[in-house]
This record gives structure tokens, C-alpha cells and sequence, in this order.
């Protein structure tokens, strides 16, 4: 088994003059039916050596933990209609910006958080500041997914919540392997990203931010939901 970077993704990259290997792992199709440490286990324990940082996406570890919802079972209220109409949408994912989405924020983060956060952003968007909504709202709400043309089926007719308990599940997920390495659970688009869990608590976040802000996993259908960050030796 090779590893190979995703298209129009390179392999590495220097931080703070520090040069990394970003190596994605391809996966079988993971499903709600699957455990996340059986499929960890099965497809990254070829590739890890000691001083490894494994990365995995929070979207594998929520669908695994029954947080994938189809579309057609989420039934939005009025509200996620209005509030959704005013979530700025782009090619990279639809976020809240449609009443399902919106629909399961409001459950996951409460309806008075999220009207909070809908004032707050409207309010500072008349002085040219973005990002306030989900500022506010919390990372339960930057971590919802919707469908997007690229989503692999079945999951292009779902919405899949954030993981729950991920420094647990790093954790839980690190003691598999004997070698000396790390797991963080990441929330990583085209846009940006940020760690959700860690299992340990001296890694650099920011650090890891970084590493991966230019999403070496993909964000379509490359199958990659795992990936391995190691040190490039001088």
C-alpha cells in the first residue's frame, strides 16, 4: 500500500521552518453501522511511525457515533426557514444555509443561542465583519454538514452532525496502536478549520491549524478521511 496526495494537494508543507508530510489514507466508504476504532485500526496502522500525529476528520467519527441524519427525516421549523435564508453560501459547503442544516443547529445548540448568534452577525456585518454567527454559535454549529454536489453517497442526502466526546475518542483511539504517536480529531474544509479533540493535551492546536489549513484531505470524493502528519527529518 502507497499513500499518494489528493489532487491539487501537496504532500508537504513548512511552518515556522518546520517542513511536514501531510499523507492522506484512503478508507473504505465508512458507515453508521461501522466502529471508528475498528476502521482507524484496519486502515492507518500500515502507515504510522513513532512521532506520528494521526488526523481524523470529525465527520467519520459522527457518522459512527449514529449522528448522520437523512434529509428526509428532519422535519425544520419556520425558524430554520428564515434563519437559513440569510446564511451566506458558498462552493464550499452549504453549512446552515439550508433549512435542515438549520434545523439541527437550533436542536444541537439551543433556539436562544442561535437567534443570539443571528443578531450578533447581523448587527456586525453592517461593519464588514464576518464569521460572528459562528463565533457565537459554537463549534456544535461550524461542525454541521450538509449535502453538497460533491458529498459521496449516501451522504449527499444527509446531515451529519458534529462527534461527540472527541479528546475522549483521540484518546480511546491513540491506545490502539503501540507505537508513540497522537490522534486529534479535526473539522477541516476549503475554508479553514479547527481541532475539535486531542489526545493529548501539549500538542499545539494552533500549530495543527496551520499544518492542515489548506485541507490535504479533500473536500469531495477522495475517500481520505484519515491522514498522518509527520515531521520532514533535516
Amino acid at each position: 500500500m502507497t499513500i499518494k496526495a489528493n489532487e491539487n494537494k501537496a504532500l508537504t508543507v513548512c511552518v515556522n521552518g518546520q517542513e511536514y508530510e501531510r499523507l492522506p489514507i484512503k478508507t473504505k466508504l465508512v458507515m453508521p453501522n461501522d466502529k471508528i476504532d475498528a476502521v482507524v485500526g484496519e486502515f492507518a496502522t500500515p502507515f504510522l511511525q513513532d512521532g506520528d500525529i494521526l488526523f481524523v476528520t470529525e465527520k467519520i467519527v459522527a457518522i459512527t457515533q449514529g449522528r448522520a441524519y437523512p434529509i428526509k427525516d428532519v422535519k425544520p421549523r419556520k425558524l430554520a426557514y428564515t434563519l437559513s435564508n440569510y446564511v451566506t453560501k458558498t462552493p464550499h459547503g452549504i453549512g446552515l444555509g439550508m433549512p435542515e442544516t438549520m434545523e439541527m443547529a437550533l436542536r444541537e445548540c439551543g433556539t436562544p443561542r442561535i437567534i443570539f448568534a443571528a443578531g450578533v452577525a447581523a448587527i456586525t456585518k453592517v461593519f464588514g465583519r464576518k464569521g460572528d454567527f459562528y463565533r457565537v454559535a459554537g463549534y456544535k454549529a461550524r461542525s454541521i454538514d450538509g449535502p453538497t454536489s460533491h458529498t459521496i453517497p449516501p451522504y449527499n442526502e444527509y446531515v451529519v452532525l458534529g462527534p461527540e466526546r472527541p479528546n475522549e475518542v483521540a484518546k480511546e483511539l491513540k491506545a490502539l496502536f503501540d507505537k508513540d504517536i497522537d490522534v486529534i480529531v479535526v473539522d477541516i474544509n476549503d475554508l479553514g478549520g479547527n481541532i475539535l479533540g486531542s489526545s493529548n493535551s501539549a500538542i499545539d492546536l494552533d500549530q495543527m491549524v496551520k499544518i492542515l489549513k489548506d485541507n490535504p484531505l479533500g473536500q469531495q470524493s477522495q475517500s481520505t478521511p484519515l491522514g498522518i502528519i509527520r515531521k520532514v527529518k533535516a
